[in-house]
């Protein structure tokens, strides 16, 4: 797809490298510090990358000798985003799983090709050679339909043989809730099949992008028995539209300890989607979200999108109903960042004038009334318009001072403004591939910075979207 080399081009940069190993935290708030005089490295780095999201799997069985038959096991996803995975133990015949119903969204192995099929209908096939005993998985991300195989046959092996997402949506839309409410979780053989463990669930990740800290309205992060609370966008086997956002947990006394306990989905005209790359914002009683509508990215723009809601979106698995915020600008719009400030609410965003033939976008900050909710009469403060390969907007305070920080792309910097957009220097602080988002938090007298990095998930096959690397710093 000539869009997304493109993007893939304006997202390179270096490589980085990381150390293992992070002092142990406790969870008071950090001394009152300069962004500027601070010296960030890199302290852990590691790849989340679940099939089926550890919490979230809904069926799991030992299955046995399976002869012709497809077992229908009775629980859907709520919106298109499963994983069926099959331990195939000897195959003397055709192994399949997906979706049953109404209507079949399946993909197969036969000993010599792996093949999606719709309804019976072959969309895409291609060659493989599998040795039982080997692992085989079928993964939804929206419309996409992806086998995967792990001859390993250990759960730590799986890499991708064949996806196809338009071939599938030609024949069906599995966003529409009334289309995916009729279709459960299946797998079968026809032929002479010998079936071990068989699990379903809610896809995870292949990586993890655009950290951002739960916080209080004043700007407080969320923490709780010792683990910091975070939404990032979980990599899906594909482009944006694959991706997902969840909640994360990140044990303050063990950085590599990274949870995924909540997965969040949202419904807008008419479908399901996986809106990300946004923050969750705890005041007063209900969770206000604020996202990116990457859900349905086709190049014809992006908004951001909020609900607000009593619903412990913290824990579990949910479909929100989210409108358009309206911030003040006329062109694409996306990574919100929102905190009250001085009675005020203030909500840094990215601005983006074009995505096509090369994607432009810059930071920008607005401010409500005081006293006005989070959506309400929300005013430009300003925006550097020099650059154009920028984004990542995080509000965080240091001391008694309030910034704004973003990652410039270009650059390869981590910018640092103040409350009027007027640009004060940089972070000193590593800057990895892609364009890593500059998440600062206090810790124990101490600052963190949590980002990503651009490394993909078997791009060859799924082409560009599945990052990345997370990323723990300490300055």
């Amino acid at each position: 797809m000539v869009h997304e080399i493109d993007r893939r081009t304006l997202l390179a940069g270096l490589g980085l490298a990381g150390i293992a190993g992070l002092a142990t935290p406790g969870t008071a708030a950090a001394e009152p510090e300069n962004p500027l005089d601070l010296e960030f490295h890199i302290r852990a780095k590691y790849r989340p990358f679940d099939l089926i999201a550890p919490r979230f799997v809904q069926y799991d069985s030992a299955i046995g000798r399976v002869r012709s038959a497809l077992v229908d096991t009775g629980v859907r996803p709520r919106a298109p985003y499963g994983s069926v995975l099959v331990e195939v133990r000897s195959l003397e015949g055709t192994v399949s799983a997906g979706l049953v119903g109404n209507r079949t969204v399946l993909g197969t192995y036969d000993g010599t090709n792996v093949t999606i099929e719709v309804d019976g209908a072959a969309v895409a096939s291609a060659p493989a050679a599998l040795t039982a005993p080997f692992g085989f998985a079928v993964v939804v991300n929206e419309n996409a339909v992806t086998v995967l195989a792990d001859p390993t046959a250990t759960g730590t092996g799986w890499q991708p043989l064949l996806t196809a997402r338009d071939q599938v949506r030609e024949r069906v839309d599995l966003r529409v809730p009334d289309v995916l409410g009729q279709l459960n979780y299946g797998y079968g053989g026809d032929g002479d099949v010998l079936i071990g463990r068989v699990r379903a669930g809610y896809f995870g990740q292949a990586g993890v992008r655009d950290p951002h800290v739960v916080q209080h309205a004043d700007g407080r992060p969320y923490i709780k028995n010792g683990k910091l609370y975070l939404t990032m966008t979980n990599a899906g086997l594909g482009f944006f539209q694959q991706a997902h956002w969840a909640v994360w947990t990140l044990d303050l006394a063990d950085p590599t300890r990274l949870e995924q306990v909540a997965t969040l989905f949202f419904a807008r005209d008419g479908v399901v989607l996986g809106d990300h790359a946004g923050q969750i914002v705890v005041d007063r009683g209900r969770f206000i979200l604020a996202m990116s509508s990457w859900g349905d990215f086709d190049f014809k723009g992006v908004h951001v999108r909020h609900v607000a809601t009593t619903a412990n979106v913290l824990s579990g698995v949910h479909v929100l109903a989210t409108e358009q915020l309206a911030l003040p600008t006329t062109v694409s719009s996306w990574d919100p960042a929102l905190t009250k400030i001085g009675g005020r609410w203030h909500v840094a965003f990215v601005e983006s004038p074009a995505q096509q033939p090369a994607f432009v976008f810059h930071p920008a900050l607005a401010a409500g009334p005081r006293g006005a909710d989070y959506d309400q009469g929300l005013a430009l403060v300003g925006a550097d318009t020099s650059v154009d390969q920028t984004e990542g907007t995080i509000l965080q305070r240091f001391g008694s001072t309030w910034y704004v920080l973003a990652s410039d792309g270009d650059a390869r910097q981590y910018k640092v403004y103040d409350l009027r957009m007027r640009l004060l220097g940089t972070l000193n602080a590593p800057y990895g591939t892609n364009i890593p988002h500059p998440m600062t938090v206090p810790v124990d007298g101490s600052w963190w910075l949590l980002t990503f990095d651009g490394t993909q998930y078997a791009e060859p096959v799924l082409g560009y979207g599945g990052h990345g690397d997370f990323i723990v710093m300490q300055a």
